[in-house]
């Protein structure tokens, strides 16, 4: 059996985050044993991806303390969760230095290994799902699902207030990080030390990368978006991530017996293979620019925890698409209660 400190994905979480958090990373997360290889000189793209994957779970578990507590409720009861998917949310218009709507996230999960599945149309939303899965091991490294949000499907101040808001978006990739992931995806594999350099900055692209809104341009986004709003004050952070069950209706009512707010209702895929809840989204305090241009604060909703159960498509096939409508009823969640 391998050791876990003499792995490759052990040391890049070691040298990156320190031992305190590699450990209760281990301890959280189910991991497959095609993902801890003999640490070497150099990184495979799977190794890569789940460590990016890893740190942006415990960004969750941060950020949301109904996740937090999950989890640790399942640490101490000696049970791993298993990572199914993480959701984010981009916009498909003039993002200043980063590209626009997916392509941000393209250039860095095309190089770690992951190609788009399934595109999934959210009419009533104004947005595009896309899943990216990893071409290695698509059951056990946990999918992206990025949406995009189209401004022109909205009113003329709807989309000034958005070019306003993200149009002088930053790029957070600095151009030695972009050579690396260049070579990483020529190559599948990148130098230990490179990699160590280049997770933190990946990383880095799951955050918000405008400044601050103002208080008018949010309130003229939420008039007509609730997820463009969401977009406005937590940018590309992860919406939600999601824990892989054996049945998302105990979950859900063992939590809504620890007094922890759910949904209330599972989605069903049309399929009926993927079934979906998840908490209510966390409320967090953001800064905005008021009318006489000084910063206030504001209680707004933030990201969430999701569940999802899959069912086999084939023998020994798990089915891992997603669902228009689940997606569109899980997204509910993080509208002002």
């Amino acid at each position: 059996m391998q050791n876990l400190h003499e792995t490759g994905l052990w040391a890049l979480l070691d040298r990156t985050v320190g031992t305190v958090r590699t450990v209760r990373l281990f301890e959280a997360l189910q991991i497959h044993p095609d993902l801890l290889l003999p640490r070497t000189d150099r990184l495979h793209r799977k190794e890569l991806a789940q460590a990016l994957n890893m740190l942006l779970f415990e960004d969750v578990t941060r950020r949301v303390p109904m996740a937090a507590a999950y989890v640790g409720d399942a640490v101490r009861a000696g049970r791993k969760l298993t990572f199914d998917h993480g959701a984010l949310r981009t916009v498909a218009c003039d993002c200043g230095a980063l590209p626009a709507g997916h392509l941000a996230f393209a250039r860095l999960l095309e190089p770690l290994g992951f190609e788009v599945r399934d595109v999934y149309p959210l009419e009533l939303l104004a947005m595009t799902g896309r899943a990216y899965s990893h071409r290695d091991l698509p059951e056990h490294i946990a999918q992206f699902f990025v949406s995009e949000l189209h401004p022109e499907c909205f009113t003329a101040n709807f989309q000034t207030a958005v070019l306003r808001t993200v149009g002088s978006s930053r790029d957070p990739l600095p151009l030695p990080s972009k050579a690396m992931l260049a070579e990483l995806g020529e190559r599948h594999t990148l130098g230990f030390d490179d990699g160590a350099h280049l997770l933190p900055n990946l990383v880095g692209c799951f955050e918000r990368q405008h400044q601050e809104p103002t208080w008018a341009d949010y309130q003229a986004m939420l008039r007509e978006s609730k997820e463009m709003a969401w977009i406005a004050t937590e940018g590309n952070a992860f919406n939600h991530a999601t824990d892989r069950v054996a049945s998302v209706e105990t979950v859900a009512e063992e939590q809504r017996l620890l007094g922890r707010p759910m949904k209330d209702a599972v989605e069903v895929s049309r399929s009926g293979r993927v079934r979906q809840t998840a908490f209510r989204a966390a409320l967090v305090e953001r800064l905005f620019v008021g009318e006489d241009g000084r910063l206030k604060s504001e209680i707004v909703p933030g990201s969430f925890h999701e569940f999802i159960t899959r069912d086999e498509e084939a023998p020994g096939v798990l089915d891992l698409r997603f669902d228009s409508g689940n997606a569109t009823a899980i997204f509910k969640m993080t509208e002002r209660p």
